[in-house]
């Protein structure tokens, strides 16, 4: 009879029963809310900036500060997170953006905006890498494909549906939608402070005293290297050239108008959407590496003929097949991750190169291609995109798989990732009624 209980019980955990934990779906709605906000201040941004009767270049530090404040503050958002835990640092770091963001309403001179600004990605660094490195905590080890896709669908959505409310609101007031969104942040703060405040798997685990991961033991791992290179590349392409260029194709090659720019977007994005879900839970099924490939290559492809379209059918089918290889990358991408740093927590600083690396991407890829398009064509420009996608496959495809097996965690069997030390084993969880995490070794 007590045999058959824990068998029942084995069944129920999350490992076993298909069932992400609530956590995670706390953890997404409030990274939807928060998607949804910033969506809303992006159309006001650069207007707003420019109301300071101040330049292009102004206007575009303002926007640039958000990130490169991201970038340069990552590595100590990682420590933090290793040091205070992933649940204060994440809150912290949200009312700081909301407060921030908030205060850019009632900013009366350019440098304060700036100032706001740059606050704001401070606070967004920490946020993002406390968010991940807990979603990589509560997410069983054989279902963090399908926790990747939930969460990067919940930013996809909220980046589509935010700029839609936020271009109403534009014409009201350009200052509301910045006081909007600092009240959608603090929504978030409260909401996920409250469902997550007596939650034993949301919890620190102090009773952990193996040594964090470092940078250099990740780096170490074949599938970390890789998964850097492809994030660099997934950067480059999503969040710089594509939104760096595209207007300017549009207007310039195809002899259009801008707003098929934003049209382009919105079909990208519906791509990215019909296969994040899928891509997850296949992630989980098959593997990490075949979906990482596949998505490095439908991108690259789609990537590259995006620069040699002529016509708008042409133009919008490359946009999908690029939005559909993004969808495919991002989810495995993100559970290969997790699988290097495994359950135990403490890979803050890891996370933070795997975001820097993206940033970097952001930064670099829309520099060289506006070059090479004022020295030759969109077609090179858009070409060597994709070109650096290909080269990211190339480093995928030496790279071992990372799924466990039988609910383990290739980061703590010890042949994966060098210089591990302390105990394998990582003890039994907190009780925490029918969400029980990993399944304890026997003893």
């Amino acid at each position: 009879m007590r045999s058959a209980a824990g068998e029942r019980r084995k069944r129920r955990t999350p490992e076993t029963g298909g069932r992400l934990p609530v956590e995670i779906w706390v953890l997404c709605v409030a990274n939807f809310v928060i998607a949804v906000g910033f969506g809303i201040v992006a159309p006001a941004l650069p207007t707003f900036a420019a109301s300071f009767d101040v330049g292009v270049t102004a206007v575009s530090m303002i926007v640039s500060a958000f990130a490169a404040m991201r970038l340069l503050f990552a590595p100590l958002g990682g420590r933090l997170v290793t040091r205070l835990g992933e649940r204060p640092v994440y809150l912290v770091g949200l009312s700081i953006t909301g407060v921030a963001t908030g205060a850019c309403a009632f900013a009366a001179e350019y440098w304060q905006m700036l100032l706001f600004r740059s606050l704001g990605g401070i606070g967004s660094t920490m946020f993002t890498v406390s968010g991940i490195a807990l979603l990589i905590r509560l997410a069983p080890s054989t279902m963090r494909g399908r926790a990747s896709g939930l969460w990067a669908t919940s930013f996809l959505l909220g980046n589509i549906a935010g700029p839609l409310i936020g271009g109403g609101l534009v014409e009201t007031s350009i200052r509301a939608p910045f006081l909007i969104y600092a009240g959608m942040t603090l929504l978030a703060v409260l909401s996920t402070w409250f469902f997550l405040r007596n939650s034993a798997l949301a919890a620190r685990e102090d009773k952990d005293s193996s040594d964090p991961m470092s940078v250099r033991d990740a780096l170490r791992n074949a599938t970390y290297r890789a998964a850097l290179v492809s994030n660099f590349a997934h950067g480059w392409a999503v969040f710089g050239v594509r939104i760096s260029l595209l207007p300017l194709f549009v207007v310039e090659a195809l002899r259009v108008g801008e707003s098929m720019a934003g049209i382009s977007l919105a079909v990208f994005a519906a791509g990215n959407a019909v296969v994040l879900l899928f891509s997850g839970r296949l992630a989980d099924q098959i593997g990490r590496k075949p979906l990482v490939l596949a998505g490095l290559l439908v991108s690259a492809g789609g990537t590259a003929w995006l620069g040699f379209t002529t016509t708008v059918p042409a133009f919008l089918a490359a946009s999908l097949v690029a939005g559909l290889g993004a969808g495919l990358l991002s989810p495995p991408q993100g559970a290969a991750v997790a699988d290097v740093i495994g359950r135990r927590g403490g890979g803050g600083p890891v996370l933070a190169g795997f975001q820097m690396a993206a940033d970097v991407g952001a930064i670099v890829g829309p520099l060289l291609a506006g070059l090479l398009v004022d020295v030759s064509s969109y077609g090179l420009a858009f070409g060597v995109t994709g070109a650096v996608a290909v080269v990211a496959s190339l480093f995928w495809a030496f790279a071992p798989e990372t799924l466990p097996k039988d609910g383990g965690d290739p980061a703590e069997t010890g042949s994966t990732v060098a210089a591990e030390s302390g105990a394998l084993d990582e003890g039994p969880e907190p009780p925490s009624g029918e969400r029980v995490a990993e399944p304890t070794p026997p003893r």
